[in-house]
């Protein structure tokens, strides 16, 4: 095999690998937020999870919207990342 074949069938497994990737969002019902730093702790928290690539607080809904790549991370781990900071988390929705 050439090198220009074997850049090539590499960069074929690196687009098909990228096009199995998918972005979910997801929508959690949040806890606990009783002041104007909740948002942020809950926000930082969740931003921190790996796979995250962003992160919305509703500080009057009390939900957290989170876009993240699902084959780094999972919805539980992002209910798991608000728990850990004192903010109990659970899914409300998933968008695939």
């Amino acid at each position: 095999m050439t090198t220009r074949t074997l850049l090539s069938v590499l960069a074929l497994a690196v687009t098909c690998g990228s096009a199995l990737a998918a972005s979910r969002t997801v929508m959690l019902d949040v806890q606990n937020m009783s002041c104007a730093v909740c948002p942020i702790t809950v926000k930082k928290a969740l931003e921190h999870v790996s796979g995250v690539q962003q992160v919305s607080i509703d500080y009057a809904s009390k939900t957290a919207t989170v876009q993240f790549d699902d084959t780094v991370t999972t919805a539980d781990k992002l209910t798991e990342a608000t728990k850990a900071v004192g903010y109990p988390s659970s899914i409300k929705k998933v968008n695939e």
